[in-house]
């Protein structure tokens, strides 16, 4: 559905309506197209006290194809390498390098926070790299025009792991995702022989395909090169029929909670799945002081049951191959609760408890990495449903003042699968503009 408001103030007449009475200013978003595949302008990298790092970290940013400057006029990301910082008072380092060059971001740019696990040994060390949590969500909300401002903490003797991480964060594949922290575990990329089709000769499973987020995904995943199985229930085997014929995929009609479900799937997938996609989910609203069992039932089953029942079976048989990948949908509403919906905020919580516990076991036992999105607003047929005012502040409660689209979770989930992203595990990201609702 059109945001009319985001068109509205884009025009002069908006732009000076919304400044006169104070309300929010929401810029285009720069996401990847074919015509924009990269961000437009110069890479600024600085540091913050006497890292170690800074030499490697600086090889990894000139391979993301920008040009990278210790100074510019109008950057289009500005990486920090704050990894050296160990005390409060290194946190002044942080806001000498920062403050001068904030006001240059160039409107939708990019900026990354590179510090490292507050140690548990070193509580100085552990109140100065907390620090920096605090910090970037709070520039991303300063921030405006469409820029974005996230933290990637990484193992200092594994640099390199952070590449797929950082050519995600310094594109406009990241549209949407701001104020998050992300760690890397010191794993080794897996080689890519092709960027521009990471995922070339791999076979990926999304599950809810038909229509809106998971199409949006199977299609991204498409674009990058697997072989995509989409899975939906029988009752939209016409729509999943169209989709997957759009992208040259398997179509597979099947209730995820059918008994006969993991054994359907892995004849789906003779040769095994390296990518296995958790997008399916309903909701059934209501106050829990008005809903009945069969409603609490049937979400808690399709939107975490299935998702545990499936993964563990497909991980037993060794369905999912070594250096496979598994993404999960969490969503907002498992961290920030919602109104209406006891059942779906538990089944999307329980996600992220999934998520958490699994992915370092199934990295180990399984070479298998494990981690989630977690959808704030986004713009589907769904939420086009809301009333009015309930939809617009859906999309006005975050940094970025707007929806996001099934593009902006599809290119994180794409991000995930990609074998270069090996450390990435156990991740939970919010794809939300930063919402004002939760952490």
């Amino acid at each position: 559905m059109a945001d009319r408001y985001l068109h509205f103030t884009g025009t002069a007449p908006g732009r000076f309506l919304a400044r006169r009475l104070g309300l929010p200013q929401p810029a285009p978003l720069r996401r990847w197209s074919l015509e924009t595949q990269s961000l437009d302008g110069p890479l600024l990298h600085l540091t913050a006290g006497d890292s170690a790092v800074t030499e490697e970290l600086g090889a990894l940013l000139a391979a993301t194809g920008l040009e990278v400057t210790g100074r510019a006029e109008r950057p289009a990301g500005i990486v920090l390498d704050a990894t050296a910082v160990d005390t409060p008072g290194g946190l002044g380092d942080v806001h000498a390098a920062l403050h001068p060059v904030v006001r240059s971001l160039a409107p939708g740019g990019r900026i990354v926070v590179v510090g490292v696990r507050p140690s548990a040994d070193d509580h100085r060390q552990a109140a100065a790299q907390q620090a920096l949590e605090g910090f970037v969500r709070s520039l991303g909300k300063e921030i405006c025009r469409g820029a974005t401002v996230q933290l990637l903490r990484i193992a200092p003797d594994a640099v390199a792991s952070a590449g797929s991480t950082l050519r995600f964060l310094l594109s406009p594949r990241s549209a949407y995702i701001s104020g998050q922290v992300i760690e890397l575990t010191a794993a080794a990329p897996d080689p890519v022989a092709d960027r521009s089709a990471p995922l070339a000769g791999r076979t990926a499973l999304v599950t809810g395909a038909a229509r809106g987020i998971g199409a949006s995904v199977a299609s991204v995943l498409a674009r990058d090169g697997a072989q995509v199985i989409c899975l939906d229930i029988p009752q939209s085997q016409d729509e999943l029929t169209r989709t997957a014929d759009r992208l040259g995929a398997t179509a597979l009609p099947l209730d995820i909670t059918a008994a006969d479900a993991v054994e359907r799937i892995a004849a789906a997938a003779p040769g095994g799945l390296d990518v296995l996609v958790h997008n399916a989910g309903i909701t059934r609203d209501r106050r829990l002081a008005n809903m009945p069992a069969d409603r609490w039932a049937s979400v808690i089953d399709v939107n975490l049951d299935s998702v545990l029942r499936t993964t563990d079976a497909l991980l037993k048989a060794g369905t999912v191959n070594r250096g496979g990948r598994i993404v999960a949908t969490a969503s907002i509403a498992g961290i920030a609760g919602n109104n209406g919906q006891t059942n779906y905020a538990a089944s999307k919580a329980g996600i992220i408890g999934l998520v958490r516990s699994l992915a370092p076991r199934a990295a180990a036992d399984h070479g298998v990495t494990v981690n989630a999105v977690a959808p704030g607003f986004i713009e589907t047929k769904m939420t086009a449903a809301v009333p009015l005012f309930i939809r617009e502040a859906g999309r006005r409660m975050n940094s970025l003042s707007q929806g996001g689209l099934p593009v902006d979770v599809a290119e994180t989930t794409a991000w995930f699968a990609e074998p270069a992203s090996t450390a990435v595990n156990g991740q939970i990201v919010r794809v939300c503009g930063q919402s004002l609702l939760g952490a």
